[in-house]
């Protein structure tokens, strides 16, 4: 594992730091969209006092701190895999090229010491989950690693209330962050968190509690959807419904299945979907940035909840 500079400096000193996953550079967005969306993210983290780890691999090796022209290479290469946690042992092996997903990205932010992620949305336990078994290796890290995760909710695509029951059977805490609503990353959803904060340093207290009591495993911290931004539920289910029927009837499926969907949600919205994704990526950032500071100063103090 290589770290930049300037986030090497960061983590021996106590600094606060944001880890930012690399899969939207190279699987989430279409490019150049992509790396604007990372670069508007990093400088989100930055304006609220913190110091942004985009993490990616980069020829065997786990970047944590990536710089542009590191991120603009992922963007543009043809032969990325995306990397989960099954996959980042063999990738690294093979002296590969990996964009990490959140899973992969909580292992490598809790190697390198960050205890604070940001994403735009987790994925979930599938819609359809009696028939294929698919359930996200994003829950699992969850209920393992002990990084706190900011995001937007889950995709909505998945099978939210399921989720929502996955991540309780694995003793995860899910904390909304001045919304009362689990965000379906694009629009509400209607289903509660299991409890509201509104205060920085109040995520920060729990994240603490937690990890001082010896009780393992991640914090999921759902951010409020910008009002302007967030598209009407209704309207998105019905393109979901859409976009899983064109993905049947073209026989997708797998790892294949997310990025399918979402290019076809953002064809049937307009474009609408790609402007909420990174509206909600900037402000998971900004709120990111808040908690890391927030938890820093509890270490840094000596403080206990």
């Amino acid at each position: 594992m290589d770290l930049g500079d300037e986030v090497k400096t960061a983590v021996e000193t106590g600094a606060p730091v944001v880890a930012v996953e690399s899969s939207m550079i190279n699987r989430g967005l279409p490019h150049p969209e992509s790396l604007s969306a990372v670069r508007e993210a990093s400088a989100a983290i930055r304006g609220g006092g913190a110091v942004p780890a985009v993490i990616g691999i980069l020829a065997g090796r786990i970047k944590v701190g990536m710089d542009e022209r590191e991120q603009e290479a992922l963007a543009s290469a043809n032969d990325v895999a995306k990397v989960s946690r099954r996959d980042l042992a063999m990738v690294i092996a093979e002296g590969g090229y990996g964009a990490t997903t959140v899973a992969s990205s909580m292992i490598c932010a809790g190697l390198a010491g960050i205890p604070v992620f940001v994403t735009g949305g987790i994925g979930g336990v599938h819609r359809g989950f009696e028939a294929t078994m698919d359930v996200s290796a994003d829950l699992e890290e969850l209920a393992r690693t002990n990084v706190a995760v900011v995001c937007a909710g889950a995709k909505a695509i998945l099978d939210l209330p399921r989720t929502l029951e996955y991540l309780e059977t694995k003793g995860v805490p899910v904390l909304g962050y001045g919304t009362d609503d689990f965000p379906a990353y694009y629009a509400p959803s209607g289903l509660p968190v299991d409890r509201r904060f509104d205060k920085a340093d109040a995520v920060a207290r729990v994240m603490k509690a937690k990890w001082d009591l010896g009780i393992g495993g991640g914090v999921l911290v759902v951010n409020e959807l910008a009002a302007d931004d967030a598209l009407d539920a209704a309207t998105l289910d019905g393109y979901v419904k859409e976009a899983l029927k064109q993905a049947e009837a073209e026989k997708v499926s797998g790892k294949a299945i997310t990025p399918f969907v979402l290019e076809r949600l953002n064809a049937l919205s307009g474009g609408e979907v790609m402007k909420a994704g990174k509206s909600a990526v900037r402000n998971n950032a900004a709120t990111a940035a808040a908690i890391a500071k927030a938890y820093a100063a509890l270490r840094a103090n000596g403080e206990h909840p």
